[in-house]
Protein backbone atom coordinates (compact mmCIF):
# COMPACT_ATOMS: atom_id res chain seq x y z
CA UNK A 1 0.00 0.00 0.00
CA UNK A 2 1.45 3.33 -1.02
CA UNK A 3 1.46 6.05 1.60
CA UNK A 4 0.10 9.15 0.19
CA UNK A 5 -0.02 12.70 2.11
CA UNK A 6 -2.55 15.46 1.54
CA UNK A 7 -1.20 19.33 1.41
CA UNK A 8 -2.50 21.81 1.32
CA UNK A 9 0.16 24.76 0.17
CA UNK A 10 -0.31 24.04 -3.44
CA UNK A 11 -3.41 25.73 -2.77
CA UNK A 12 -1.91 29.17 -1.27
CA UNK A 13 -1.85 30.72 -4.20
CA UNK A 14 -5.54 30.80 -5.46
CA UNK A 15 -6.54 30.96 -1.66
CA UNK A 16 -4.55 34.21 -1.29
CA UNK A 17 -6.48 35.39 -4.33
CA UNK A 18 -9.88 34.79 -3.48
CA UNK A 19 -9.86 35.79 -0.30
CA UNK A 20 -8.15 38.67 -0.43
CA UNK A 21 -10.78 39.97 -3.51
CA UNK A 22 -13.90 38.49 -1.41
CA UNK A 23 -12.52 40.10 1.94
CA UNK A 24 -12.18 43.89 -0.17
CA UNK A 25 -15.37 42.97 -1.72
CA UNK A 26 -17.51 42.78 1.65
CA UNK A 27 -14.98 45.51 3.53
CA UNK A 28 -14.77 48.08 1.11
CA UNK A 29 -18.70 48.08 -0.07
CA UNK A 30 -20.22 48.20 3.50
CA UNK A 31 -18.02 50.41 4.60
CA UNK A 32 -19.26 52.82 1.73
CA UNK A 33 -22.90 51.79 2.53
CA UNK A 34 -22.31 52.49 6.27
CA UNK A 35 -20.48 55.65 5.36
CA UNK A 36 -23.14 57.11 2.99
CA UNK A 37 -25.65 55.93 5.16
CA UNK A 38 -24.50 57.73 8.43
CA UNK A 39 -24.57 60.72 5.80
CA UNK A 40 -28.54 60.62 5.94
CA UNK A 41 -28.64 60.41 2.53
CA UNK A 42 -31.62 58.57 0.78
CA UNK A 43 -31.90 54.35 0.12
CA UNK A 44 -31.37 55.11 -3.32
CA UNK A 45 -28.45 57.38 -2.99
CA UNK A 46 -26.93 54.33 -0.40
CA UNK A 47 -27.53 51.97 -3.18
CA UNK A 48 -26.32 53.94 -6.01
CA UNK A 49 -23.22 54.55 -4.33
CA UNK A 50 -22.48 50.45 -3.33
CA UNK A 51 -22.82 49.98 -7.16
CA UNK A 52 -20.42 52.45 -8.00
CA UNK A 53 -18.18 51.10 -5.31
CA UNK A 54 -18.40 47.44 -6.95
CA UNK A 55 -17.72 48.41 -10.20
CA UNK A 56 -15.03 51.14 -9.32
CA UNK A 57 -13.37 48.10 -6.59
CA UNK A 58 -13.69 45.23 -9.44
CA UNK A 59 -12.07 47.00 -12.12
CA UNK A 60 -9.15 48.34 -9.48
CA UNK A 61 -8.70 44.89 -8.39
CA UNK A 62 -8.31 43.34 -12.07
CA UNK A 63 -5.87 46.89 -12.66
CA UNK A 64 -3.73 46.04 -10.04
CA UNK A 65 -3.67 42.52 -9.84
CA UNK A 66 -2.84 42.45 -13.64
CA UNK A 67 -0.09 45.32 -13.28
CA UNK A 68 1.05 43.71 -10.70
CA UNK A 69 1.64 40.03 -11.79
CA UNK A 70 2.60 41.49 -15.38
CA UNK A 71 5.70 42.83 -13.77
CA UNK A 72 6.27 39.37 -11.99
CA UNK A 73 6.36 37.56 -15.42
CA UNK A 74 8.17 40.76 -16.97
CA UNK A 75 11.31 40.09 -14.26
CA UNK A 76 10.45 35.71 -14.79
CA UNK A 77 11.01 36.10 -18.05
CA UNK A 78 13.93 38.26 -18.07
CA UNK A 79 15.56 35.59 -15.45
CA UNK A 80 15.08 32.99 -18.38
CA UNK A 81 16.16 34.90 -20.65
CA UNK A 82 19.42 35.19 -18.55
CA UNK A 83 19.47 31.79 -17.87
CA UNK A 84 19.13 30.46 -21.21
CA UNK A 85 22.24 32.61 -22.39
CA UNK A 86 24.26 31.03 -19.76
CA UNK A 87 23.27 27.53 -20.69
CA UNK A 88 24.40 28.62 -24.10
CA UNK A 89 27.81 29.87 -23.35
CA UNK A 90 29.17 28.20 -20.30
CA UNK A 91 26.73 25.10 -19.84
CA UNK A 92 29.61 23.25 -17.84
CA UNK A 93 29.61 25.65 -15.38
CA UNK A 94 25.86 26.10 -15.05
CA UNK A 95 25.71 22.16 -14.40
CA UNK A 96 28.76 22.68 -11.93
CA UNK A 97 26.19 25.45 -10.68
CA UNK A 98 23.26 23.16 -10.18
CA UNK A 99 25.12 20.29 -8.59
CA UNK A 100 26.41 22.99 -5.64
CA UNK A 101 22.44 23.59 -4.80
CA UNK A 102 21.79 19.56 -4.41
CA UNK A 103 25.03 19.37 -2.14
CA UNK A 104 24.00 22.21 -0.30
CA UNK A 105 20.62 20.50 0.33
CA UNK A 106 22.33 17.66 1.44
CA UNK A 107 23.21 15.70 -1.35
CA UNK A 108 26.64 13.49 -1.77
CA UNK A 109 29.11 15.75 -4.19
CA UNK A 110 29.11 12.38 -6.57
CA UNK A 111 25.36 11.80 -6.60
CA UNK A 112 24.61 15.58 -6.89
CA UNK A 113 26.51 15.88 -9.94
CA UNK A 114 25.14 13.20 -11.23
CA UNK A 115 21.60 14.34 -10.76
CA UNK A 116 22.31 17.79 -11.92
CA UNK A 117 23.67 16.10 -15.32
CA UNK A 118 20.75 13.89 -15.84
CA UNK A 119 18.30 16.81 -15.42
CA UNK A 120 20.11 19.17 -17.56
CA UNK A 121 19.89 16.26 -20.21
CA UNK A 122 16.32 16.18 -20.01
CA UNK A 123 15.61 19.74 -19.69
CA UNK A 124 18.01 22.01 -18.97
CA UNK A 125 16.40 25.34 -18.94
CA UNK A 126 13.61 23.94 -16.57
CA UNK A 127 16.01 22.28 -13.62
CA UNK A 128 18.00 25.88 -13.48
CA UNK A 129 14.39 27.53 -13.69
CA UNK A 130 12.86 25.30 -10.82
CA UNK A 131 15.98 24.76 -8.37
CA UNK A 132 17.94 27.95 -9.01
CA UNK A 133 15.44 30.49 -9.75
CA UNK A 134 12.57 29.27 -7.96
CA UNK A 135 10.33 29.26 -10.76
CA UNK A 136 7.63 26.30 -11.40
CA UNK A 137 4.45 25.76 -13.80
CA UNK A 138 2.18 25.95 -11.29
CA UNK A 139 3.47 29.14 -9.52
CA UNK A 140 4.33 31.22 -12.83
CA UNK A 141 2.81 34.46 -12.84
CA UNK A 142 -0.60 34.39 -15.18
CA UNK A 143 -1.71 38.08 -15.19
CA UNK A 144 -4.91 37.86 -16.87
CA UNK A 145 -6.09 35.02 -14.87
CA UNK A 146 -5.43 36.58 -11.83
CA UNK A 147 -7.10 40.04 -12.82
CA UNK A 148 -10.22 37.99 -13.91
CA UNK A 149 -10.17 35.87 -10.61
CA UNK A 150 -10.06 38.89 -8.58
CA UNK A 151 -12.87 41.26 -9.96
CA UNK A 152 -14.76 37.52 -9.97
CA UNK A 153 -14.03 37.40 -6.33
CA UNK A 154 -14.42 41.49 -5.53
CA UNK A 155 -17.88 41.26 -7.01
CA UNK A 156 -19.16 38.62 -5.18
CA UNK A 157 -17.90 39.80 -1.79
CA UNK A 158 -18.99 43.20 -2.40
CA UNK A 159 -22.82 41.78 -3.57
CA UNK A 160 -23.19 40.22 -0.23
CA UNK A 161 -23.51 43.41 2.10
CA UNK A 162 -25.07 45.07 -1.40
CA UNK A 163 -28.13 42.62 -1.54
CA UNK A 164 -28.59 43.54 2.15
CA UNK A 165 -28.52 46.99 1.77
CA UNK A 166 -31.07 46.27 -0.99
CA UNK A 167 -33.72 44.12 1.37
CA UNK A 168 -33.36 45.91 4.40
CA UNK A 169 -35.84 48.78 5.26
CA UNK A 170 -34.45 52.10 6.03
CA UNK A 171 -34.67 52.40 9.38
CA UNK A 172 -32.43 49.73 10.09
CA UNK A 173 -30.01 49.53 6.82
CA UNK A 174 -27.06 50.42 8.88
CA UNK A 175 -27.17 48.03 11.89
CA UNK A 176 -28.33 44.87 9.38
CA UNK A 177 -26.03 45.57 6.56
CA UNK A 178 -23.28 45.80 9.38
CA UNK A 179 -24.23 42.60 10.98
CA UNK A 180 -24.67 40.46 8.37
CA UNK A 181 -21.20 42.36 6.73
CA UNK A 182 -19.63 40.64 9.37
CA UNK A 183 -20.94 37.40 9.59
CA UNK A 184 -20.32 36.97 5.89
CA UNK A 185 -16.65 37.80 6.84
CA UNK A 186 -16.36 35.30 9.76
CA UNK A 187 -17.73 32.82 7.28
CA UNK A 188 -15.27 33.37 4.37
CA UNK A 189 -12.50 33.54 7.04
CA UNK A 190 -13.26 30.21 8.39
CA UNK A 191 -14.10 28.93 4.82
CA UNK A 192 -10.21 29.93 3.86
CA UNK A 193 -9.16 28.45 7.25
CA UNK A 194 -10.85 25.11 6.17
CA UNK A 195 -9.22 24.91 2.99
CA UNK A 196 -6.00 25.74 4.15
CA UNK A 197 -5.87 23.35 6.87
CA UNK A 198 -5.63 26.83 9.54
CA UNK A 199 -7.26 27.32 13.13
CA UNK A 200 -11.38 28.05 11.91
CA UNK A 201 -11.76 30.76 14.69
CA UNK A 202 -8.64 32.49 14.60
CA UNK A 203 -9.26 33.37 11.09
CA UNK A 204 -12.92 34.14 11.56
CA UNK A 205 -11.97 36.73 14.66
CA UNK A 206 -9.42 38.25 12.60
CA UNK A 207 -11.38 39.37 9.12
CA UNK A 208 -14.39 40.17 11.92
CA UNK A 209 -11.58 42.34 13.68
CA UNK A 210 -10.05 44.49 10.69
CA UNK A 211 -13.85 44.34 8.82
CA UNK A 212 -15.36 45.81 12.11
CA UNK A 213 -12.43 48.64 12.14
CA UNK A 214 -13.43 49.51 8.82
CA UNK A 215 -17.00 49.69 8.85
CA UNK A 216 -16.58 51.57 12.04
CA UNK A 217 -13.88 54.35 10.52
CA UNK A 218 -15.81 55.21 7.58
CA UNK A 219 -18.94 55.08 9.52
CA UNK A 220 -17.95 57.43 11.86
CA UNK A 221 -16.30 59.73 8.75
CA UNK A 222 -19.94 59.74 7.12
CA UNK A 223 -21.72 60.97 10.37
CA UNK A 224 -19.24 63.75 10.64
CA UNK A 225 -19.70 64.98 6.79
CA UNK A 226 -22.92 64.49 7.42
CA UNK A 227 -23.49 66.93 10.19
CA UNK A 228 -21.32 69.20 8.35
CA UNK A 229 -23.42 68.72 5.50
Amino acid sequence: MIHTEHHRSHRSGWLRAAVLGANDGIVSTSSLILGVAAASTAQSDIMLAGVAGLVAGAMSMAAGEYVSVSSQADTEHADLNIERKALAEHYELEQEELADIYITRGLEPELARQVAEQLMTNDALGAHARDEIGITDTGQARPLQAALSSAATFTAGALLPLLVAWWAPSSLLTPLVALFSLLFLALLGAIAARVGGAPMLKAAARVMFWGSLAMALTSAIGRVFGVVA
